[in-house]
């Protein structure tokens, strides 16, 4: 079974940017502790905080791995774009936040993803990420 976590804008400074929010652990990290307790699951990680970069992994991915976790950052409430490519492909994805964006910020509120996804998500910290692993197994 293969698996490919998508990580969006600003979240490759998980552990330093907005610990009260994002919590204090790298996503490098948790990353290799999901990959111990999943060890039976191919699972790939891709980040960039380029939007046309997530586009062209999602269709890289799209018609050949089992699933897609993805946490879009602040795409999520922009990118009609990404939305597209998630309608576009045959591999399930499933929308993840690490924070409860309903208790943030109203344009946070907004997801264009979660319609075309699987499912959504939200507010569980990085534990969101194995949640989702597990929903796609």
């Amino acid at each position: 079974m293969k698996v490919l976590i998508i990580n969006g804008p600003n979240l490759n400074l998980l552990g330093t940017r907005q610990p009260d929010v994002y919590g204090a652990t790298s996503f490098e990290f948790y990353y290799e502790n999901l990959k111990k307790t999943f060890h039976q699951v191919e699972l790939e990680y891709f980040q960039s905080n380029v939007e046309g970069f997530i586009i062209d992994k999602l269709h890289e991915v799209g018609f050949s791995y089992d699933g897609i976790i993805l946490n879009a950052g602040a795409y999520t409430h922009t990118s009609i774009a990404i939305a597209d490519a998630i309608s576009a492909i045959s591999t399930p994805v499933i929308e993840v936040h690490i924070s409860n964006v309903h208790k943030r910020e109203p344009f946070r509120h907004h997801s264009y993803l979660s319609s075309v996804c699987k499912g959504v998500i939200v507010g569980f910290g990085l534990d969101g990420y194995r949640l989702a692993l597990e929903a796609i197994l």
